[in-house]
């Protein structure tokens, strides 16, 4: 197989600005309520909450791991964003299942939205970080 010679297709980190950066995309989790996602849903990566407060459960790291196979190596790591459409008073809260720590605030205020990095940090621990 020939290799590209820059005269067509996406190259990473060499030009393109004019060009975005696509991907696919789910459609988001709709939340209403307190809920432990599955690990597909957390792959799938956005939610939208919209409801009475609650804690947004994160899966078993071993059901996480189960489902995304091929994050085998540590350091191994992928985003996820909660968006609170909630008009209202109610907040959302990234909480974390078993074999989960969560680092910094979990919190998504109504109106708001966070970004979260999961990271795989052992054999069978990830760490989740509040990013934003």
């Amino acid at each position: 197989m020939a290799l590209p010679n820059g005269a067509g297709g996406y190259q990473v980190t060499d030009g393109n600005v004019g060009e975005p950066l696509l991907f696919v995309q789910g459609a988001p989790t709709a939340l209403t309520a307190a809920a432990t996602v599955t690990a597909a849903q957390l792959a799938n990566g956005l939610f939208t909450f919209n409801g009475t407060a609650g804690d947004l459960t994160l899966p078993t790291v071993a059901d996480l791991e189960a489902y995304v196979t091929s994050a085998s190596k540590v350091d191994a790591a992928f985003d996820f964003f909660v968006v609170n459409i909630d008009a209202g008073t109610d907040d959302v809260t990234v909480a974390v299942g078993t074999g989960w720590t969560l680092v910094g605030a979990g919190q998504v205020d109504n109106g708001t939205s966070g970004h979260f990095r999961a990271r795989k940090t052992g054999d069978g621990t990830w760490t989740c970080y509040r990013i934003s």
